[in-house]
């Protein structure tokens, strides 16, 4: 069965290639990317502070609000920069004292147009039943 690059299950996804021909580099470019979506991300929604961990094995977090996580998955050249709920024990137990998730939601809606101009280069016009998935170009990234 094929596969695509993974994010997180409710997240807002904008698609972007690594690789630009030169295979040495993608590890840079990894690194450019990365350092890219914090610091952009920062100035759009200066909510967010920086944050290392990971969503299972392929999610890697970068910036957490009170809200949502930021963060990228990455496979075969291709990058997910996403926005997701949170979904860790700390949001939870929050939750249950004042209740979060439906702010949430309604904050990631909000936000995911911005968030898909700002970093889209790709979108994502459907999948295989392998699970391949197949991209077209976006007309203008800003």
């Amino acid at each position: 069965m094929g596969r695509s690059v993974s994010y997180p299950t409710g997240s807002v996804a904008a698609f972007r290639l690594l690789d630009d021909g030169e295979e040495d580099d993608v590890d840079w470019a990894y690194e450019c990317l990365v350092d890219e979506i914090i610091d952009t991300t920062r100035a759009a929604f200066p909510s967010f502070e920086t944050f290392d961990g990971w969503r299972g094995r392929e999610d890697r977090i970068l910036l957490r609000n009170a809200f949502a996580d930021c963060g990228i998955s990455t496979y075969c050249g291709l990058a997910a920069i996403w926005l997701a709920p949170r979904d860790d024990a700390r949001f939870w137990e929050a939750d249950f004292y004042h209740p979060r998730a439906a702010l949430a939601r309604h904050w990631l809606a909000q936000v995911a147009p911005r968030f898909e101009r700002m970093f889209g280069e790709l979108k994502m016009v459907g999948r295989f039943s392998n699970g391949e998935a197949v991209f077209e170009r976006q007309k203008s990234c800003i």
